[in-house]
């Protein structure tokens, strides 16, 4: 009996290790992204007593023109554990909507991260000024757990965190794709994140499809162009700017910051 127990367990171990020596992990690639804003709910929160009477109008207006859900693409190549995240032009004809003009309602981070040294640079769009940000990639504490999902044919697990002080973030992240790396500023798990929700802010990215292939090191750019600053300077500048515009301004503030 222990005999035929230990050929059992010996045949279960040498089909984990082949298992294992035969699984494949995507180190290169790109990554196609889906950002989806609830505008409709983004909007309403937008809505205070101080501008009701002229805010409902545009928002019933704007409800029966765009639909509910606005959806964004982006792009990520990643090689050398290095990444480029960029936006997707928008085929789309313009709303001509002014609530389309809401900084969570667009594409502003155009992000290089070397994970290597957790450094990252990022093209940064603030109303019509450009800022080059070059600083060490946000440190983000996550907190791990059991929740699995699939996203793009990945096994993903889910991680959530606190950043900013106060926005709450739900990540999935695959470790088959053996890469610290994600959409925006979202880094550092075991592995590339394929999806990311920020639940009070109304907003998610969710990887469309995965592509490994090789990756030159020339696809991987560093953004160039902008007013160079880091965090602590552009957190200083938008203050100044928007010191007067209350509860409207901390909106904008958080999500430029991002």
């Amino acid at each position: 009996m222990k005999k035929h127990l230990f050929i059992l367990f010996a045949c279960l171990l040498s089909s984990g290790i082949l298992s294992a020596q035969n699984a494949h992990f995507t180190t290169s690639g790109t990554i196609e992204y889906e950002k989806k804003v609830n505008m409709y709910a983004t909007i309403k929160k937008s809505i205070d007593k101080d501008n009701e009477s002229w805010y409902t109008p545009a928002f019933e207006s704007y409800k029966k023109l765009n639909p509910q859900f606005k959806t964004l693409k982006s792009k990520m190549t990643f090689g050398g554990n290095k990444t480029y995240y960029s936006p997707i032009a928008s085929d789309d004809p313009p709303t001509n909507s002014w609530f389309d003009n809401m900084p969570l309602a667009q594409q502003i981070n155009t992000v290089y991260t070397d994970l290597n040294t957790s450094f990252a640079t990022t093209d940064k769009t603030v109303f019509d000024e450009h800022f080059l940000v070059k600083d060490t990639a946000r440190k983000i504490n996550w907190k791990i757990t059991d929740e699995t999902r699939e996203i793009a044919g990945y096994t993903c697990r889910r991680a959530n965190a606190i950043v900013m002080d106060s926005i709450y973030v739900v990540a999935f992240y695959s470790d088959e794709i053996p890469v610290s790396g994600g959409p925006e500023s979202f880094t550092g798990l075991p592995g590339m994140i394929l999806g990311v929700a920020l639940p009070h802010e109304n907003v998610t990215w969710f990887a469309t499809k995965v592509t490994d292939m090789p990756i030159a090191e020339t696809s991987l750019k560093v953004p160039v162009k902008g007013k160079q600053v880091n965090y602590k300077s552009l957190f200083n500048t938008l203050t100044t700017v928007m010191k007067d515009w209350g509860e409207y301004g901390k909106k904008f503030f958080k999500i430029y910051l991002l």
